[in-house]
This record gives structure tokens, C-alpha cells and sequence, in this order.
């Protein structure tokens, strides 16, 4: 059975991190330099402008959190699993990323979705 890597628990943590001085240390943990972000609403490139993304989430969400909600399918470095961002808790938007990993176990990748897969025949 996989494991999940440590980069992936630390690219949480700093979502959740509520002093914002301590979120770049836990990005530095789980990040490539060259990390690419994309989700509905960022596309951004680079540990500057992901920690800079997280900052905005946590300024424009009261009492924020992000959890995984779902165990995980790995294949060739890729993890993907569900998600849930809550303020405190009142959930909000539930989603899916696909995080992909470097060799050295940071993230270089994340694609994220919101809400769930839509119906067949439907999209979003």
C-alpha cells in the first residue's frame, strides 16, 4: 500500500496555518521552486505566488480549513484525492485535486476542481 507523501501533508498545513508567518515554512517543506497551481479561480507558478494565493484564502475566509476527505489513487508520481474547505464548520466547497510529486518527494503540480464530477452527460 502507498503511502502519502510527507510534501502533501505539509501543502495542507499551511493552508490551515493560522500565523501567518509559519506558512511559508510549511510551503518550503512541500514545494518545488517552480510549482504550478491551477484551479478554477488561480494559476499561479512559483512558492512566492502560491504562498501569496494562501494568504488571500485565509484573508478572505473566516475561520478557514482545508482537509482532505478521502483516501487516495497514486499512479507515476500523481495523487488524487477529495477535499473540503470549511469556515469553521460550515463547509463551503467540496473538491478534487491531482498533486504531482518530483522524485524528491516535493510537489511540482496541483490541479484542483470544484464541487463534484458532474453528472454524465453534463459538465461544469
Amino acid at each position: 500500500m502507498s503511502k502519502l507523501p510527507p510534501s502533501l501533508d505539509s501543502m495542507l498545513a499551511a493552508w490551515n496555518e493560522s500565523d501567518p508567518s509559519r506558512i511559508r515554512g510549511h510551503l518550503d517543506a512541500a514545494l518545488s521552486p517552480d510549482v504550478v497551481f491551477a484551479d478554477p479561480d488561480n494559476y499561479v507558478v512559483g512558492i512566492d505566488a502560491f504562498e501569496a494565493m494562501v494568504h488571500k484564502f485565509r484573508a478572505d475566509i473566516e475561520n478557514p480549513k482545508a482537509e482532505r476527505t478521502s483516501g487516495f489513487n497514486v499512479h507515476n508520481n500523481r495523487y488524487r484525492y477529495n477535499w473540503l474547505v470549511s469556515s469553521g464548520d460550515t463547509p463551503l466547497m467540496p473538491g478534487m485535486d491531482v498533486t504531482e510529486i518530483d522524485d524528491n518527494g516535493k510537489v511540482v503540480r496541483v490541479d484542483g476542481f470544484f464541487g463534484d464530477i458532474p453528472e454524465l452527460g453534463a459538465s461544469k
